[in-house]
């Protein structure tokens, strides 16, 4: 009888629970709404525009506490 209930409570092996895993995110993957490929071209453009906003920005502000630095060290 012991056995019978050390049995029922083991998990099952490691192959079939990242299979289990695999199906399940294969089938949440099937109802997920895909965005359009036009949707996908504005965004990624958005966040490109942004990026190079701050890669402006952050430069600058390097460059200009560069550039303090110099006369700093220059006095």
């Amino acid at each position: 009888m012991a056995n019978a209930t050390k049995t029922k409570n083991k998990k099952p092996n490691w192959f079939r629970r990242v299979g289990a895993k695999f199906k399940e995110t294969f089938s949440e993957l099937k109802r997920v709404t895909w965005p359009k490929f036009t949707t996908v071209l504005k965004t990624t453009g958005v966040v490109l525009v942004v990026v190079a906003a701050f890669l402006a920005v952050v430069t600058g502000v390097d460059a200009l506490l560069g550039w303090l630095l110099e006369v700093i060290t220059n006095i």
